[in-house]
């Protein structure tokens, strides 16, 4: 007859610090900052102009489009490297409220022709940065996991 052990269950990589996790927010880290950065090398190669404008015509002075390249490349590329990475994750969060305001506002309760959120893609992007500043950048990065903004 078999007798019970009161030694639980062994799933080490589960736990907080575990392989999964950190591999986890390193592919949410990888993910967010790659197709975000695809945004801020779109803005450097086709100007900065639409920005511009946009921000101007909002009554904000004009000068304020450039920091679209701190939210979209400069912040993505913290993010890659896991590097004051909930402050980054932060930029790209604030990046998309500003996006949204400013080009995407009338969108808002609306479908995509096929069916979807019209802002999915935008929400995605807001989402996933709020994941990241709360979970932090994980082990794999070059912060490692004990930095504060990390």
């Amino acid at each position: 007859m078999a007798m019970a052990t009161n030694t639980p269950p062994r799933i080490t990589v589960l736990r907080q610090g575990g392989g999964l996790e950190d591999t986890a927010k390193l592919l949410l880290r990888l993910t967010l900052g790659v197709l975000m950065l695809l945004h801020g090398i779109g803005k450097i190669s086709g100007g900065i102009e639409p920005i511009l404008g946009m921000v101007a015509k909002a009554g904000l002075p004009a000068a304020l489009g450039y920091l679209v390249y701190v939210g979209e490349v400069a912040a993505p590329l913290l993010l890659i490297i896991g590097a004051w990475t909930r402050a980054a994750a932060v930029v790209v969060a604030l990046n998309m409220v500003v996006a949204v305001a400013l080009v995407h506002a009338g969108q808002l309760a609306t479908l995509s022709p096929g069916g979807g959120w019209a802002l999915e893609l935008q929400g995605f992007y807001l989402a996933t940065a709020l994941a990241i500043a709360l979970l932090g950048a994980g082990r794999y990065s070059a912060g490692g996991i004990d930095g504060r903004w990390n």
